[in-house]
């Protein structure tokens, strides 16, 4: 009899787990492989969703520090 570990769906990944990364692939630092029991499933429309956020932010914010250091 073959005995196997029965097979471990990774679990579906927070917001913030999904900011992490996103945030993280912006700067360009990634983390060492995770551990087996600590993997999660990111879907394609989170990355897009959260990039697309963070981009928006990221633009607002350089705009908003032009016009205070212009407006001085």
């Amino acid at each position: 009899m073959i005995m196997t570990e029965p097979q471990h769906t990774p679990r579906k990944a927070t917001p913030l787990q999904v900011v992490k990364a996103v945030l993280s692939a912006f700067i360009g630092i990634r983390r060492r492989a995770a551990h087996e029991h600590d993997a999660v499933t990111i879907t394609p429309l989170q990355v897009i969703v959260t990039g697309v956020i963070a981009a928006a932010v990221f633009v607002f914010s350089l705009v908003m520090l032009v016009r205070y250091i212009t407006s001085s």
